[in-house]
């Protein structure tokens, strides 16, 4: 199948037929939502015109088939998925209709946001398509990150019908800055004194090990600390709490991983960090770029030492 990739205004767009590859491991967000439409076409073939045909999960792109939407001629005609909650939107993928007239799809925008002015269709512009052949689909992959409850489709002309097969839309919950690591559960690789794993997410940052609120392990090779998320997340940022009274020098060249593998006891997934002790600043930050992962370990790799955590905060959100 050639594929054929357009550069606009910072939005990749990829043509491609009905065969979507790059979402196959995410769900289908569209299939969770209601949809309407400016109005339904009167025509003897209403019945096979209703909004909720594009998010039935049928790509078939023939009309009389029943799975494909349709409007009335009317200016400015749209169609709407409400997704029942706010996403942050990485691709939508739309499939044209085939069995007559696929030019009527060329010009139809898209817009994500949380507002329904205007029936959401003043919500942020995310792209158009230029033209489509018939049958084919178009997927926006979007670099820029767009975030919204609504997912509209409209041709900004008069006098025209809007039609669309199938509507899917790819992404995860908006994160709004929750501390995940709290509904977690921790384990490590051994126990020493009362340095228990659940310490390090306990909500408590108070950084002196005496009192309590701080994890520690043996002298062991290789110590390591656990965070089972319990589902995949993609994980932003992570907060890792030192100790400031019990040796923070240990904690140098700690890893912070990310990842859903627990080959090694979770120790081989994706690095996000490596841990560089600031005796002035015991909490330290670490970008991890939305990374994937159910499991977030912190391990003081190829050294027998002692690894102490005061508090592990984990920034992301869970994946549908």
């Amino acid at each position: 199948m050639e594929v054929c990739v357009f550069y606009l205004l910072g939005i990749i767009i990829t043509v491609a037929g009905s065969d979507v590859t790059s979402s196959m491991k995410a769900k289908n967000l569209a299939l969770y939502g209601k949809a309407t439409q400016s109005d339904l076409i009167e025509n003897p073939w209403a019945q096979y015109g209703h909004a909720y045909n594009a998010i039935d999960g049928n790509t078939d792109s023939h009309y009389h088939h029943g799975s494909c939407t349709a409007t009335d001629q009317q200016h400015h005609p749209w169609w709407r998925v409400d997704l029942l909650n706010e996403f942050t939107i990485t691709s939508i993928t739309i499939t044209n209709r085939a069995d007559c007239c696929p030019e009527r799809i060329n010009g139809a925008e898209v817009h994500i946001g949380n507002s329904l002015v205007n029936e959401g269709n003043s919500n942020p512009w995310a792209g158009v398509i230029p033209t489509l052949p018939a049958g084919q689909s178009f997927t926006f992959n979007f670099e820029k990150s767009f975030s919204g409850r609504y997912v509209n489709v409209i041709i900004p002309k008069e006098n025209q019908i809007l039609t669309l097969c199938e509507v899917e839309v790819y992404g995860f919950p908006t994160p709004h800055g929750e501390n995940v690591a709290l509904s977690g559960r921790a384990t490590q690789s051994s126990l020493y004194d009362r340095g228990f794993a659940s310490n390090a997410i306990d909500g408590n940052r108070d950084g002196t090990y005496a009192h309590g609120s701080c994890t520690h392990t043996n002298n062991d090779y290789g110590p390591w600390w656990r965070l089972d998320l319990l589902k995949t997340h993609k994980v932003f940022s992570i907060i890792v709490v030192n100790t400031v009274d019990s040796v923070p020098d240990r904690l140098n060249g700690a890893e912070v991983r990310v990842g859903d593998s627990l080959e090694n006891n979770g120790n081989n997934n994706h690095r996000c960090a490596v841990v560089s002790v600031d005796k002035e600043n015991p909490v330290m930050s670490f970008d991890c770029k939305g990374v994937e992962g159910r499991f977030v370990n912190v391990v003081i790799p190829e050294k027998k030492e002692y690894l102490t955590l005061c508090e592990v905060e984990v920034f992301g959100a869970p994946l549908i």
